[in-house]
Order: structure tokens, then C-alpha cells, then sequence
């Protein structure tokens, strides 16, 4: 699969190599997968020029045309599932089983904006004064630089090109380092289903900055969308002030996982199997803290150490594998920094609590019991396989618990009371409440955070609003 997928950059539609390369590596097993171009600072600045120059003839795209471009990637995505899922597996480490669901989940956003590009409405009204008419209309708000991380790297893609794409927005797409293979598939795939030349590129680059620096600074761009830190997130809005690019920024997390004594265990056990180790727990919506009652929470403990104690780890590519490598060493050891603060603060570990040896960036699954309100994993978002438990009495005080926190992406709560579900989940100030489940993507809801978790919205008929400006038309009556 490897050999098949180019490895240069994607520039305004045609493939060239850059000004230099860079490796990409397994990190299930440490070697090297390939290298790819790494774009230089004039390779951004024509692909800014292309995505200028051909806004306007993709705007007047009729929108069923472009809604058949994304249904076609949509079905190529489907058709080629299992070569895309690996390829996924190779660089970013997930088993097979979660690349397999992200394929499905990043096919959908191009499946749910080719029916929302048909769908971008106007509103014509009679002046309530008198006197004329008024006529409301959304257009592309213009090129596009869209920044993507490396644990989601193709949903996180579509989820952003899907709109630009329905709306009429020529796009930049910058790829994260440790990731640049899906979207450079992507690119191709994109191609192969009728994209124009000129509507995208894509430039992969060992330098952030070399890429979002001139494109930013070029006041013909006129949207960043940015999935990744709030720290590097609140550098790029700085980077937008000038020219008030408009921005939607995903950023960090610090969910909350609620569990009242009420709650159907066995479904609080496995949605908080699946809201922790879905990703390897390396999501911006993964469970950080888990606040159970103290009624229910010894038996909830053992059962959740038996789940993830079970779990098997291994290379993502072998069969029955559960959990995969963390993405590199540098990730690996940020697990291992705040698993060993906790610990030394006085918390247990039930199972796991330490990396696994031999080649590859593993971390064994773990739960931590009796962690302490000043330990650093409860304030900063793990983005590992570690579940660290806390108690609370009453319902006030997980409400209390739950917000206790900067961030503000998601959160989750189990409870068989239908009262209680609706009150603590309008309490809970984040973008996304999961009520029962540890799921809440879906292309067709918004998500979203509120808080140093970001603002604006992907997925759902709020998603395609961020590509889409509004223009009146005030129309005076003929004489």
C-alpha cells in the first residue's frame, strides 16, 4: 500500500517534489515507512496564488457539481476502505479495527456535504417598513487553510474539506508531520473523483509555521480551520487578528466521565471502555477523568480494570489487536510523566501503570484509583490509555467536578434518570454532552467546544455555516 501512495506535494492538482524530505515511521515498530517531500516556503506562496486565482471559477460551480465530487470520493473512500484503514494503521499506529472506523467515519463527512452543498439557502422578504425588498444570500467566504492533526488523520481532513469543498472554497490543506499519508491518498482519491486543478493543495512540511506563516499573512486567505493544542491554537488566532481571517479552532479537551449510582452498569462500563480507549486514547473527546459515585465506585473499578486489563496491545496490523502503540516516543513519555505524578502523589494503579517493553511506543491500558484533586493528570489532557478515577456524593458536586476545568469539548454522563440526564447535561459547560454512550461524533450533529476547547463547529447543517458568509441586498421598489 505504501509504494502506491505519492509521496510528493499536492500543488494546485499536480504532484511535484519540495525542497527537501522528510521520514515517516511505524511507530509500532520504530522503522521507517517512507519519506515525503517537505514543501518550501515558494511552494507555499504559488499554492496560495493557485487557491486565489481559481476562487471565483470554483464558487460559480453549480453546487450539485461539486456535491457529485464528494459523492464520488465518498464511494471511492468506501470501495478502497481496507487499503486506506491500513495505510492509517502504518503511520499513525490504531489497530486495523479502529482505521477501519475512522474510514467509514471520514467517508461520511463527504457523503453528508454532497447533500448539503444543494442545501445552501437564501431568504428574499418584503422590507417590514415598506419600500423595497430585502434578499439575503450566503456565499464562500473565500481560500482556505486548513490544519489537521495526526490521531485522526483522515476524518479530520474531511470533516474540514467536506464543507470548503460543498461551499466553494479552494483550500490549503497542511497535514501534521507524522501523518502526511492519508491526505496525500486523499488528494489523489479527490482527484480521481473530479476535482478541479487549483481547487486544493496539499503541503506536507517538518515546519508548521513555514506553511501557516505566508498564508496567513496574505489577506486573500480568509479562513483557518485548526484542529490541534490550544497553545498552538491561540498563536494562530494571534496570526489572524490582522487581516480577521475567520477561524474555527478545535482544540484541547479535559472530558469529564460522570457515573451515578443510578446508572445501567454494564452500559456505563462499556461506553467507558469506549469514550477512554477508542484512538489508543489519543483523542481531543476521550474521557480524561472518570467521577463516579461513591456508592458504585469499588464495584466499578474492578470491572473497568478487568476490561482494560483484557485488552490485548500489539502492532495495530496483528489480528485481535485492541490497543496500538502511542504515536511516537514523545507522546509515550508525556503518558509516563503524568501516570508517575499521580503515583508519587499517592494514587494506585489497578492494572497497567507503566510502558511495555521492547520495540514500538507502548503503553499498557490502566486505571488509577485514589488520585488526588492536585495531581497533574486530572488538569492536562492525557491523550493515552489511563483512566484515572475519582468519587463524588452528590450530584452538585460532580457538576462541580465536571466543569472544574478550562476546557470545555465534551462530556459524559450515565444515569437511568431521565430528570437528571437533562439537568446535569445543560449544566455541563462543553460543546457535547454523550448521555448513556461514549460516542458523540457523527457527521450529521455539530462538533465542537466551548471554553479554551475552541469555537466553531464541523459536521452537521451548522458545519457548512463556517465556510459561508452572509451578504444583504436591500432592493428598493421600481418606480
Amino acid at each position: 500500500m505504501i509504494e502506491n501512495v505519492p509521496k510528493q506535494l499536492f500543488v494546485g492538482g499536480q504532484w511535484r517534489d519540495g525542497g527537501g524530505r522528510f521520514a515517516v515511521q511505524d511507530p509500532g515498530t520504530e522503522q521507517q515507512l517512507c519519506e515525503v517531500a517537505d514543501a518550501r516556503e515558494s511552494d507555499v506562496r504559488e499554492a496560495v496564488e493557485i487557491a486565489v486565482a481559481n476562487q471565483r471559477k470554483w464558487a460559480s460551480t453549480p453546487p450539485r457539481q461539486r456535491g457529485e465530487i464528494l459523492r464520488r470520493a465518498w464511494e471511492l473512500m468506501t470501495d478502497r476502505a481496507e487499503d486506506i484503514a491500513l495505510l492509517m494503521t502504518l503511520e499513525m499506529g490504531k489497530s486495523l479495527t479502529e482505521s477501519r472506523a475512522e474510514v467509514a467515519y471520514a467517508a461520511e463527512f463527504f457523503r453528508w456535504f454532497s447533500e448539503e452543498a444543494v442545501r445552501i439557502e437564501g431568504r428574499y422578504a418584503r422590507n417590514p417598513a415598506g419600500g423595497g425588498r430585502m434578499l439575503v444570500a450566503r456565499h464562500p467566504v473565500g481560500p482556505c487553510l486548513l490544519i489537521t492533526p495526526w490521531n485522526f488523520p483522515l476524518a479530520m481532513g474531511t470533516r474540514k474539506l467536506g464543507p470548503a469543498i460543498a461551499a466553494g472554497c479552494t483550500a490549503i490543506v497542511k497535514p501534521a508531520q507524522l501523518t502526511p499519508l492519508s491526505m496525500l491518498n486523499l488528494a489523489a482519491l479527490l482527484r480521481e473523483a473530479g476535482l478541479p486543478d487549483g481547487v486544493l493543495s496539499v503541503l506536507p512540511s517538518t515546519s508548521a509555521s513555514r506553511v501557516s506563516g505566508p498564508v496567513l499573512a496574505d489577506a486573500r486567505i480568509r479562513k483557518l480551520s485548526f484542529t490541534g493544542s490550544t497553545e498552538v491554537g491561540r498563536k494562530l488566532v494571534e496570526q489572524c487578528a490582522p487581516n480577521l481571517q475567520r477561524t474555527s479552532m478545535e482544540l484541547g479537551g479535559n472530558a469529564p466521565f460522570l457515573l451515578f449510582s443510578d446508572a445501567d452498569l454494564d452500559q456505563a462500563v462499556k461506553g467507558a471502555v469506549t469514550a477512554k480507549m477508542r484512538n489508543n486514547g489519543e483523542s481531543c473527546v476521550a474521557a480524561n477523568r472518570f467521577h463516579v459515585q461513591s456508592s458504585v465506585a469499588g464495584e466499578f473499578v474492578d470491572r473497568l480494570t478487568e476490561e482494560m486489563s483484557s485488552m490485548r496491545v500489539g502492532h495495530g496490523t496483528e489480528d485481535g489487536v485492541q490497543v496500538g502503540p502511542l504515536v511516537n516516543a514523545a507522546q509515550r513519555d508525556k503518558v509516563i510523566e503524568l501516570v508517575d505524578d499521580a503515583l508519587e502523589r499517592g494514587a494506585h494503579a489497578t492494572t497497567g501503570g507503566k510502558p511495555l517493553d521492547g520495540k514500538g511506543f507502548f503503553y499498557a491500558p490502566t486505571v488509577l484509583t485514589d488520585v488526588p484533586p492536585d495531581a497533574r493528570i486530572l488538569r492536562e489532557e492525557v491523550f493515552g490509555p489511563v483512566a484515572p478515577v475519582t468519587t463524588f456524593d452528590t450530584e452538585d458536586e460532580a457538576v462541580h467536578l465536571a466543569n472544574d476545568t478550562e476546557f470545555g469539548l465534551v462530556a459524559y454522563l450515565f444515569t437511568r434518570d431521565l430528570d437528571r440526564a437533562i439537568r446535569v447535561g445543560e449544566a455541563m459547560e462543553t460543546g457535547m454532552v454523550g448521555v448513556n454512550t461514549g460516542l458523540v461524533s457523527n457527521a450529521a450533529a455539530p462538533f465542537g467546544g466551548v471554553k479554551a476547547s475552541g469555537f466553531g463547529r464541523e459536521g452537521g447543517a451548522e458545519g457548512i455555516e463556517e465556510y459561508l458568509d452572509v451578504q444583504y441586498l436591500a432592493l428598493a421598489n421600481q418606480p
